[in-house]
């Protein structure tokens, strides 16, 4: 069954949640909406509605007009085999020490590495995107400093794949957390699957808003894989719960962003040791002073 997709984008959060509101009254009804910042600094929200039959064209073009949007593309997209197809395009990543791969690739992990499965299924946080491949390779180097990490956490885990790679180079228990509860029983998934349970504890947490996270404080290394506006937030936070001399490991930033998020953490006591560019996507290394 082909699905069609709907997509706009106007500015303001409250008039594109407005216009995404709209849309579920809309007839044929969209199977799903969503709400979207577009992370390039503009203040644009994309708003994007999917439907199992052609949409009304002229309904979807009139609430494009009453909520000062542009007009709606609409897309056919054809029935996909989208696992079948992140398998057939998603390879194996190699970051530093650490071969990231699907199970379908199980043949080809080198005896010189170590492994971390994460399913073709799970597409973001496979370590293909340049914000995980960025973050894989700043711990690698950290490790090969030998820096020595004993108490570390993943906030914004996603796959978990961080927290995972953490654990299993250096002993101790890793806490991830996510925001999101799928996230979380995704990150459980990938940890039974990796032999790693006792070794990675995961959570369900805003930032640090956990008694297990601030139990468990200070952190000598912390990741934030996640977005500029939520790294800017959790400054202070960072600051309160990673211990001194500890190091930061942030991205979810794009290259333009960078020095802005750099500047926020030095100024709440975090200075810049590393900065590595992988496309579009920036990943920092800070030092708690």
């Amino acid at each position: 069954m082909p699905t069609f997709t709907a997509l706009t984008t106007l500015m303001g959060q409250d008039k594109a949640e407005a216009l995404g509101a709209a849309l579920e009254n809309l007839f044929p009804e969209p199977i799903g909406v969503g709400v979207y910042e577009i992370e390039d600094g503009s203040g644009l929200r994309e708003v994007a509605c999917y439907f199992v039959e052609p949409p009304d064209d002229l309904g979807l073009a009139l609430l494009a007009k009453a909520h000062g949007a542009k007009p709606f593309v609409v897309s056919e997209l054809p029935e996909t085999d989208w696992v079948a197809k992140v398998r057939r395009e998603l390879t194996p990543v190699v970051a530093g020490r650490f071969f990231v791969y699907g199970s379908h690739d199980a043949d080809k992990v080198p005896a010189d590495c170590q492994p971390l499965l994460i399913e073709a299924a799970m597409a973001f946080g496979t370590g293909h995107h340049g914000t995980t491949l960025g973050c894989l390779r700043a711990l690698d180097r950290l490790a090969s400093s030998g820096f020595q990490g004993q108490r570390v956490v993943d906030i914004g885990c996603g796959t978990a794949v961080l927290a995972m790679a953490a654990a299993c180079i250096w002993p101790g228990e890793v806490l991830a957390s996510d925001i999101d509860a799928v996230a979380v029983e995704v990150a459980e998934a990938n940890v039974k699957a990796n032999q790693l349970q006792g070794r990675v504890r995961c959570l369900e947490a805003v930032g640090f808003e956990h008694d297990a996270l601030k139990n468990a404080a200070p952190f000598d290394l912390v990741f934030a894989n996640i977005l500029k506006g939520p790294l800017i937030a959790l400054a202070p936070d960072m600051a309160q719960y990673t211990q001194a001399q500890g190091k930061i490991i942030l991205s979810g930033i794009l290259n333009e962003q960078a020095d802005e998020v750099a500047q926020v953490y030095a100024e709440n006591g975090m200075e810049l040791a590393h900065r590595e560019e992988i496309g579009e996507w920036t990943t920092l290394t800070l030092q708690r002073q």
